[in-house]
Protein backbone atom coordinates (compact mmCIF):
# COMPACT_ATOMS: atom_id res chain seq x y z
CA UNK A 1 0.00 0.00 0.00
CA UNK A 2 2.76 2.15 0.73
CA UNK A 3 4.37 2.01 -2.62
CA UNK A 4 1.01 2.40 -4.41
CA UNK A 5 0.51 5.95 -2.33
CA UNK A 6 3.92 6.99 -3.26
CA UNK A 7 3.29 6.23 -7.27
CA UNK A 8 -0.17 7.94 -7.10
CA UNK A 9 2.07 11.14 -5.07
CA UNK A 10 4.73 10.88 -7.96
CA UNK A 11 2.18 10.63 -10.99
CA UNK A 12 0.77 13.50 -9.65
CA UNK A 13 4.00 15.44 -9.22
CA UNK A 14 4.72 14.48 -12.78
CA UNK A 15 1.55 15.99 -14.27
CA UNK A 16 1.45 19.10 -12.40
CA UNK A 17 5.32 19.60 -13.49
CA UNK A 18 3.67 19.35 -16.53
CA UNK A 19 1.17 21.71 -17.05
CA UNK A 20 3.51 23.89 -15.14
CA UNK A 21 6.23 23.59 -17.89
CA UNK A 22 3.43 24.06 -20.14
CA UNK A 23 1.89 27.29 -18.82
CA UNK A 24 5.48 28.62 -18.78
CA UNK A 25 6.09 27.76 -22.38
CA UNK A 26 2.94 29.37 -23.45
CA UNK A 27 2.22 31.95 -21.64
CA UNK A 28 4.56 34.52 -23.82
CA UNK A 29 2.31 33.88 -26.81
CA UNK A 30 -0.66 34.09 -24.44
CA UNK A 31 0.56 37.48 -23.30
CA UNK A 32 0.41 38.87 -27.19
CA UNK A 33 -2.18 36.85 -28.26
CA UNK A 34 -4.29 39.78 -29.84
CA UNK A 35 -1.08 41.83 -30.91
CA UNK A 36 -1.05 44.98 -32.44
CA UNK A 37 0.19 45.57 -36.05
CA UNK A 38 0.84 48.45 -38.55
CA UNK A 39 -0.92 48.41 -42.04
CA UNK A 40 0.96 50.00 -45.00
CA UNK A 41 -1.08 51.00 -47.78
CA UNK A 42 0.27 51.90 -51.12
CA UNK A 43 -0.82 52.99 -54.31
CA UNK A 44 -0.52 50.75 -57.73
CA UNK A 45 -1.48 51.09 -61.11
CA UNK A 46 -4.18 48.76 -60.51
CA UNK A 47 -5.31 50.11 -57.51
CA UNK A 48 -4.78 50.24 -53.78
CA UNK A 49 -3.21 47.29 -51.89
CA UNK A 50 -1.74 46.53 -48.06
CA UNK A 51 1.64 45.73 -49.13
CA UNK A 52 3.35 45.77 -45.94
CA UNK A 53 2.20 44.74 -42.60
CA UNK A 54 4.37 46.06 -39.24
CA UNK A 55 4.23 44.03 -36.33
CA UNK A 56 4.66 45.25 -32.75
CA UNK A 57 6.81 42.97 -30.30
CA UNK A 58 7.40 42.95 -26.60
CA UNK A 59 10.81 41.80 -26.70
CA UNK A 60 13.83 42.84 -29.16
CA UNK A 61 14.73 40.80 -31.87
CA UNK A 62 18.21 41.12 -34.33
CA UNK A 63 16.61 38.68 -36.92
CA UNK A 64 13.01 37.52 -38.09
CA UNK A 65 12.04 34.21 -40.85
CA UNK A 66 9.58 34.95 -43.50
CA UNK A 67 8.37 31.91 -43.89
CA UNK A 68 7.46 31.65 -39.91
CA UNK A 69 4.61 33.80 -40.47
CA UNK A 70 0.79 33.46 -41.53
CA UNK A 71 -1.36 36.26 -43.15
CA UNK A 72 -5.00 35.51 -43.43
CA UNK A 73 -7.23 38.21 -44.43
CA UNK A 74 -11.17 39.09 -43.82
CA UNK A 75 -12.62 41.93 -46.47
CA UNK A 76 -16.28 43.54 -45.32
CA UNK A 77 -18.36 45.89 -46.57
CA UNK A 78 -22.11 46.84 -46.26
CA UNK A 79 -22.20 48.68 -49.30
CA UNK A 80 -22.00 45.15 -51.45
CA UNK A 81 -21.93 41.29 -51.28
CA UNK A 82 -18.07 40.52 -51.95
CA UNK A 83 -17.76 37.23 -53.93
CA UNK A 84 -16.08 34.55 -51.49
CA UNK A 85 -12.96 33.76 -52.73
CA UNK A 86 -12.51 37.44 -52.76
CA UNK A 87 -13.86 37.85 -48.99
CA UNK A 88 -11.35 36.47 -47.03
CA UNK A 89 -8.55 34.15 -47.97
CA UNK A 90 -4.55 33.33 -47.36
CA UNK A 91 -1.91 36.87 -48.35
CA UNK A 92 1.69 35.64 -49.41
CA UNK A 93 4.38 36.72 -47.52
CA UNK A 94 7.36 37.25 -49.60
CA UNK A 95 9.66 39.07 -47.19
CA UNK A 96 10.56 39.60 -43.96
CA UNK A 97 12.40 42.10 -41.75
CA UNK A 98 13.70 43.87 -38.31
CA UNK A 99 12.24 47.18 -38.62
CA UNK A 100 11.11 50.53 -36.27
CA UNK A 101 7.19 51.41 -36.28
CA UNK A 102 7.55 53.16 -39.74
CA UNK A 103 8.59 50.10 -41.92
CA UNK A 104 12.49 51.59 -41.90
CA UNK A 105 14.76 48.86 -41.82
CA UNK A 106 17.23 48.19 -38.74
CA UNK A 107 19.51 45.99 -36.88
CA UNK A 108 17.92 45.29 -34.14
CA UNK A 109 14.32 46.57 -32.88
CA UNK A 110 10.39 45.29 -31.30
CA UNK A 111 9.09 45.72 -35.09
CA UNK A 112 8.98 43.02 -37.68
CA UNK A 113 7.91 44.09 -41.04
CA UNK A 114 6.33 41.66 -43.19
CA UNK A 115 5.97 42.00 -47.02
CA UNK A 116 2.93 40.74 -48.81
CA UNK A 117 2.60 39.53 -52.21
CA UNK A 118 0.53 42.23 -54.59
CA UNK A 119 -0.79 42.58 -57.54
CA UNK A 120 -3.40 43.43 -60.54
CA UNK A 121 -5.08 40.12 -60.17
CA UNK A 122 -4.94 39.40 -56.42
CA UNK A 123 -8.52 41.35 -54.83
CA UNK A 124 -7.43 40.13 -51.52
CA UNK A 125 -4.91 42.96 -51.12
CA UNK A 126 -7.38 45.49 -51.90
CA UNK A 127 -8.32 47.76 -48.65
CA UNK A 128 -11.34 49.71 -51.27
CA UNK A 129 -14.06 47.68 -53.04
CA UNK A 130 -16.09 49.18 -55.89
CA UNK A 131 -19.96 49.20 -55.70
CA UNK A 132 -23.40 50.61 -57.65
CA UNK A 133 -24.94 50.89 -54.46
CA UNK A 134 -26.60 54.33 -54.24
CA UNK A 135 -25.69 54.59 -51.04
CA UNK A 136 -21.75 54.50 -51.24
CA UNK A 137 -21.28 54.32 -55.26
CA UNK A 138 -17.76 53.78 -56.54
CA UNK A 139 -14.84 52.82 -54.86
CA UNK A 140 -14.91 52.84 -50.87
CA UNK A 141 -12.98 52.05 -48.12
CA UNK A 142 -14.09 48.62 -46.68
CA UNK A 143 -13.43 47.15 -43.41
CA UNK A 144 -9.88 45.18 -43.89
CA UNK A 145 -9.14 42.90 -41.07
CA UNK A 146 -5.66 40.87 -41.08
CA UNK A 147 -4.61 38.12 -38.56
CA UNK A 148 -1.10 37.49 -38.26
CA UNK A 149 0.20 33.94 -36.73
CA UNK A 150 3.51 33.51 -35.89
CA UNK A 151 3.97 29.61 -36.53
CA UNK A 152 6.59 28.82 -33.85
CA UNK A 153 5.38 30.36 -31.12
CA UNK A 154 1.79 30.83 -31.88
CA UNK A 155 1.59 34.59 -31.68
CA UNK A 156 -1.42 36.17 -33.01
CA UNK A 157 -1.37 39.84 -33.95
CA UNK A 158 -5.13 40.52 -35.11
CA UNK A 159 -5.56 44.41 -33.87
CA UNK A 160 -4.71 47.58 -36.40
CA UNK A 161 -3.51 50.14 -34.55
CA UNK A 162 -2.25 52.34 -37.15
CA UNK A 163 -2.16 52.59 -40.96
CA UNK A 164 0.52 54.17 -42.81
CA UNK A 165 -0.41 55.33 -46.62
CA UNK A 166 2.88 56.61 -47.64
CA UNK A 167 1.66 59.55 -50.08
CA UNK A 168 -1.81 60.33 -49.19
CA UNK A 169 -0.23 61.47 -45.95
CA UNK A 170 1.65 63.98 -47.59
CA UNK A 171 -2.32 65.67 -48.16
CA UNK A 172 -4.91 67.71 -46.15
CA UNK A 173 -7.63 65.55 -46.18
CA UNK A 174 -10.10 68.06 -44.62
CA UNK A 175 -10.66 70.55 -47.09
CA UNK A 176 -14.28 71.65 -47.40
CA UNK A 177 -15.45 74.29 -49.77
CA UNK A 178 -19.43 75.61 -50.63
CA UNK A 179 -20.48 77.46 -53.58
CA UNK A 180 -24.27 78.30 -53.92
CA UNK A 181 -25.43 75.47 -52.03
CA UNK A 182 -22.66 72.92 -53.05
CA UNK A 183 -20.20 71.25 -50.75
CA UNK A 184 -16.97 69.81 -52.37
CA UNK A 185 -14.43 67.68 -50.45
CA UNK A 186 -10.92 68.43 -51.39
CA UNK A 187 -7.44 67.00 -50.87
CA UNK A 188 -4.81 69.29 -50.79
CA UNK A 189 -0.44 69.51 -51.29
CA UNK A 190 2.08 71.87 -50.44
CA UNK A 191 5.43 72.17 -51.30
CA UNK A 192 8.43 73.03 -49.65
CA UNK A 193 9.71 75.51 -51.84
CA UNK A 194 9.77 78.93 -49.63
CA UNK A 195 10.33 81.63 -51.26
CA UNK A 196 9.48 81.18 -54.67
CA UNK A 197 6.30 81.00 -57.27
CA UNK A 198 5.10 77.29 -57.49
CA UNK A 199 2.89 75.94 -60.13
CA UNK A 200 -0.28 74.47 -59.18
CA UNK A 201 -1.29 70.97 -60.65
CA UNK A 202 -5.29 70.16 -60.55
CA UNK A 203 -6.52 66.51 -60.40
CA UNK A 204 -10.04 65.98 -60.92
CA UNK A 205 -10.83 62.19 -60.50
CA UNK A 206 -13.06 59.44 -62.20
CA UNK A 207 -16.48 58.45 -61.84
CA UNK A 208 -16.27 56.14 -59.25
CA UNK A 209 -14.28 58.00 -56.44
CA UNK A 210 -17.13 60.90 -56.02
CA UNK A 211 -18.63 61.38 -52.36
CA UNK A 212 -16.88 62.58 -49.10
CA UNK A 213 -13.71 61.22 -48.41
CA UNK A 214 -10.87 62.81 -50.49
CA UNK A 215 -8.34 60.05 -49.85
CA UNK A 216 -10.17 58.07 -52.12
CA UNK A 217 -9.55 60.08 -55.70
CA UNK A 218 -5.76 59.87 -54.39
CA UNK A 219 -5.24 56.33 -53.88
CA UNK A 220 -8.15 54.27 -56.17
CA UNK A 221 -5.83 54.87 -59.23
CA UNK A 222 -2.61 56.76 -57.73
CA UNK A 223 -3.27 59.97 -58.31
CA UNK A 224 -1.57 60.79 -55.31
CA UNK A 225 1.91 60.57 -57.47
CA UNK A 226 1.75 63.86 -58.11
CA UNK A 227 2.91 64.85 -55.00
CA UNK A 228 5.89 61.92 -55.79
CA UNK A 229 9.41 63.17 -55.24
CA UNK A 230 9.63 62.24 -58.78
CA UNK A 231 7.35 64.59 -60.47
CA UNK A 232 7.59 67.22 -57.80
CA UNK A 233 11.39 67.44 -58.77
CA UNK A 234 10.15 67.60 -62.55
CA UNK A 235 8.42 71.09 -61.69
CA UNK A 236 10.86 72.60 -59.04
CA UNK A 237 7.74 71.46 -56.24
CA UNK A 238 3.83 72.00 -57.37
CA UNK A 239 1.12 72.21 -55.42
CA UNK A 240 -1.25 69.65 -56.00
CA UNK A 241 -5.48 70.23 -55.55
CA UNK A 242 -7.68 67.53 -55.93
CA UNK A 243 -11.16 68.30 -55.52
CA UNK A 244 -13.59 65.21 -54.97
CA UNK A 245 -17.50 65.51 -56.53
CA UNK A 246 -20.48 64.65 -54.02
CA UNK A 247 -21.85 62.44 -56.85
CA UNK A 248 -20.09 62.33 -60.43
CA UNK A 249 -18.73 65.22 -62.42
CA UNK A 250 -20.73 64.78 -65.45
CA UNK A 251 -23.97 64.45 -63.32
CA UNK A 252 -26.66 67.39 -64.83
CA UNK A 253 -29.02 67.24 -61.80
CA UNK A 254 -31.70 64.82 -63.91
CA UNK A 255 -28.69 62.15 -64.62
CA UNK A 256 -25.32 62.12 -67.31
CA UNK A 257 -24.11 64.71 -69.63
CA UNK A 258 -21.81 63.94 -72.06
CA UNK A 259 -21.48 67.37 -72.95
CA UNK A 260 -24.92 68.85 -74.96
CA UNK A 261 -26.69 69.82 -71.17
CA UNK A 262 -24.62 71.66 -68.73
CA UNK A 263 -23.18 69.84 -65.45
CA UNK A 264 -24.13 71.03 -61.76
CA UNK A 265 -20.58 71.26 -60.49
CA UNK A 266 -18.01 73.41 -63.23
CA UNK A 267 -19.18 76.38 -61.48
CA UNK A 268 -18.15 75.86 -58.47
CA UNK A 269 -14.82 73.29 -58.89
CA UNK A 270 -14.14 77.19 -61.12
CA UNK A 271 -14.68 78.61 -57.72
CA UNK A 272 -12.86 76.33 -55.75
CA UNK A 273 -9.43 76.75 -57.54
CA UNK A 274 -9.89 80.62 -57.51
CA UNK A 275 -10.34 80.90 -53.95
CA UNK A 276 -7.76 78.14 -53.23
CA UNK A 277 -4.98 80.16 -54.93
CA UNK A 278 -6.48 83.43 -53.46
CA UNK A 279 -4.96 81.87 -50.40
CA UNK A 280 -1.80 80.33 -51.70
CA UNK A 281 -0.18 83.83 -52.74
CA UNK A 282 2.94 81.91 -53.68
CA UNK A 283 1.32 79.97 -56.53
CA UNK A 284 2.57 80.97 -60.21
CA UNK A 285 -0.98 82.04 -61.32
CA UNK A 286 0.95 81.46 -64.84
CA UNK A 287 1.51 77.44 -64.32
CA UNK A 288 -1.93 76.56 -63.21
CA UNK A 289 -2.35 72.69 -64.71
CA UNK A 290 -5.32 70.76 -65.06
CA UNK A 291 -6.59 67.04 -65.67
CA UNK A 292 -8.62 64.42 -64.63
CA UNK A 293 -9.49 61.00 -66.41
CA UNK A 294 -13.18 60.01 -67.65
CA UNK A 295 -15.46 61.95 -65.70
CA UNK A 296 -12.25 63.98 -64.85
CA UNK A 297 -11.32 64.60 -68.63
CA UNK A 298 -14.94 66.19 -69.29
CA UNK A 299 -14.45 68.46 -66.61
CA UNK A 300 -11.15 69.70 -67.34
CA UNK A 301 -11.73 70.30 -71.23
CA UNK A 302 -15.47 72.04 -69.75
CA UNK A 303 -13.33 73.78 -67.83
CA UNK A 304 -10.73 75.12 -70.46
CA UNK A 305 -13.93 75.88 -72.76
CA UNK A 306 -15.31 78.22 -69.71
CA UNK A 307 -12.55 79.71 -69.11
CA UNK A 308 -9.58 79.51 -71.60
CA UNK A 309 -7.51 82.12 -70.67
CA UNK A 310 -7.00 80.64 -66.82
CA UNK A 311 -4.85 77.30 -67.44
CA UNK A 312 -1.47 77.15 -68.94
CA UNK A 313 -1.91 73.57 -70.26
CA UNK A 314 -4.53 70.52 -69.62
CA UNK A 315 -4.07 66.61 -69.82
CA UNK A 316 -7.00 64.99 -70.27
CA UNK A 317 -6.82 61.28 -69.89
CA UNK A 318 -9.98 58.25 -71.33
CA UNK A 319 -12.04 61.87 -72.19
CA UNK A 320 -15.62 61.59 -71.61
CA UNK A 321 -16.87 64.96 -73.54
CA UNK A 322 -18.33 64.21 -76.71
CA UNK A 323 -16.73 65.86 -80.03
CA UNK A 324 -20.43 66.43 -81.28
CA UNK A 325 -21.12 68.77 -78.35
CA UNK A 326 -17.81 70.89 -78.93
CA UNK A 327 -18.71 73.16 -81.38
CA UNK A 328 -16.49 75.20 -83.79
CA UNK A 329 -16.18 77.91 -82.20
CA UNK A 330 -15.39 76.49 -79.25
CA UNK A 331 -12.49 74.93 -80.61
CA UNK A 332 -10.79 77.99 -82.10
CA UNK A 333 -11.35 79.62 -78.62
CA UNK A 334 -8.98 77.09 -76.81
CA UNK A 335 -6.84 76.19 -79.68
CA UNK A 336 -3.83 78.02 -77.74
CA UNK A 337 -4.42 75.91 -75.00
CA UNK A 338 -1.34 73.47 -75.42
CA UNK A 339 -3.37 70.10 -74.36
CA UNK A 340 -1.88 66.36 -74.46
CA UNK A 341 -4.49 63.86 -74.66
CA UNK A 342 -4.08 60.55 -73.54
CA UNK A 343 -6.44 57.57 -74.54
CA UNK A 344 -6.37 53.97 -75.18
CA UNK A 345 -7.90 52.27 -78.72
CA UNK A 346 -9.56 49.13 -77.26
CA UNK A 347 -11.56 51.78 -74.61
CA UNK A 348 -14.69 49.89 -74.10
CA UNK A 349 -15.74 53.45 -71.77
CA UNK A 350 -15.26 56.72 -73.42
CA UNK A 351 -14.98 55.54 -77.26
CA UNK A 352 -12.33 57.27 -78.68
CA UNK A 353 -13.71 57.84 -81.90
CA UNK A 354 -16.58 59.66 -80.47
CA UNK A 355 -14.02 61.69 -78.10
CA UNK A 356 -10.57 62.25 -77.99
CA UNK A 357 -9.71 61.55 -81.34
CA UNK A 358 -11.88 64.03 -83.17
CA UNK A 359 -11.47 66.92 -80.64
CA UNK A 360 -7.71 66.21 -81.21
CA UNK A 361 -8.14 66.23 -85.19
CA UNK A 362 -10.32 69.78 -84.86
CA UNK A 363 -7.81 71.31 -82.94
CA UNK A 364 -4.84 70.32 -84.99
CA UNK A 365 -7.38 71.20 -87.99
CA UNK A 366 -7.62 74.57 -86.55
CA UNK A 367 -4.30 75.74 -85.94
CA UNK A 368 -3.38 74.51 -82.90
CA UNK A 369 0.67 75.06 -82.10
CA UNK A 370 1.21 72.78 -79.09
CA UNK A 371 -1.99 69.86 -78.70
CA UNK A 372 -0.13 66.18 -78.69
CA UNK A 373 -2.06 63.06 -78.06
CA UNK A 374 -0.54 59.76 -76.69
CA UNK A 375 -3.25 56.92 -78.74
CA UNK A 376 -1.74 53.53 -77.20
CA UNK A 377 -3.21 49.91 -78.87
CA UNK A 378 -3.80 48.52 -75.21
CA UNK A 379 -3.20 49.53 -71.92
CA UNK A 380 -0.36 47.48 -70.51
CA UNK A 381 1.70 46.60 -67.60
CA UNK A 382 4.16 49.59 -67.30
CA UNK A 383 6.47 47.78 -64.30
CA UNK A 384 7.25 44.91 -66.49
CA UNK A 385 6.32 42.67 -63.50
CA UNK A 386 3.06 41.21 -64.32
CA UNK A 387 4.09 40.04 -68.13
CA UNK A 388 4.39 43.80 -69.41
CA UNK A 389 3.35 44.79 -72.98
CA UNK A 390 1.58 41.28 -72.68
CA UNK A 391 -0.85 42.01 -69.81
CA UNK A 392 -3.77 44.42 -70.65
CA UNK A 393 -5.36 45.99 -68.29
CA UNK A 394 -9.01 47.45 -68.58
CA UNK A 395 -8.59 49.59 -71.87
CA UNK A 396 -10.71 52.42 -70.13
CA UNK A 397 -7.22 52.80 -67.55
CA UNK A 398 -5.26 54.88 -69.79
CA UNK A 399 -4.84 57.46 -66.65
CA UNK A 400 -2.17 55.17 -65.67
CA UNK A 401 0.15 56.71 -68.27
CA UNK A 402 -0.53 59.99 -66.29
CA UNK A 403 -0.33 58.85 -63.09
CA UNK A 404 3.25 57.42 -64.04
CA UNK A 405 4.81 60.12 -65.95
CA UNK A 406 4.84 57.83 -68.89
CA UNK A 407 3.45 59.08 -71.79
CA UNK A 408 6.17 60.12 -74.56
CA UNK A 409 4.35 59.57 -77.70
CA UNK A 410 2.14 61.41 -79.61
CA UNK A 411 -0.39 60.72 -82.48
CA UNK A 412 2.34 59.53 -85.02
CA UNK A 413 3.80 57.38 -82.84
CA UNK A 414 6.99 59.81 -82.86
CA UNK A 415 8.32 61.02 -79.20
CA UNK A 416 6.74 64.73 -78.45
CA UNK A 417 9.98 66.96 -78.14
CA UNK A 418 10.55 70.04 -76.20
CA UNK A 419 13.67 71.87 -77.72
CA UNK A 420 14.91 69.36 -79.95
CA UNK A 421 14.76 66.43 -77.02
CA UNK A 422 12.35 63.91 -75.72
CA UNK A 423 10.19 64.42 -72.71
CA UNK A 424 7.50 63.14 -70.55
CA UNK A 425 3.88 64.59 -70.70
CA UNK A 426 5.10 66.11 -67.18
CA UNK A 427 8.19 67.47 -68.85
CA UNK A 428 6.61 69.09 -71.23
CA UNK A 429 3.75 70.84 -68.90
CA UNK A 430 6.10 71.95 -66.47
CA UNK A 431 7.57 73.58 -69.44
CA UNK A 432 3.88 75.25 -69.87
CA UNK A 433 3.27 78.87 -69.30
CA UNK A 434 0.85 81.48 -69.96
Amino acid sequence: MKKLIQSIILMLLVCTGSQLLYAETTNPATAIAGGKYTAVVEGYDWGPAVSKVILSLEETVTSVDWKDYTVSVERKTDCVEIPADQASGERQVVYAYVSNAEGARFPEGKFVTLVLAVAPNQPLGSPIQYSRNENCRGNNWIDYHMKITQQSSDRVWDQESDRIVPLIDRFDLNGKFKHKGTTLSYAAFAPDSEGEKSPLIIWLHGGGEGGTDPSIPLIANRAANYASDEIQAIFGGAYVLSPQSPTYWMDNGEGMTRGKDNDIYNEAVMALIRKYVADHPDIDTDRIYVGGCSNGGYLTLKLVLEHPDYFAAAFPSALAYHSEFVSDEQIESIKNVPIWFIQSKDDPVTIPDDTAVPVYHRLVEAGAPNVHFSYYDHVVDITGFFGGKDYHYNGHWSWIYSHANQARLDFDGKPVLLDGRPVTIMEWMAAQSK
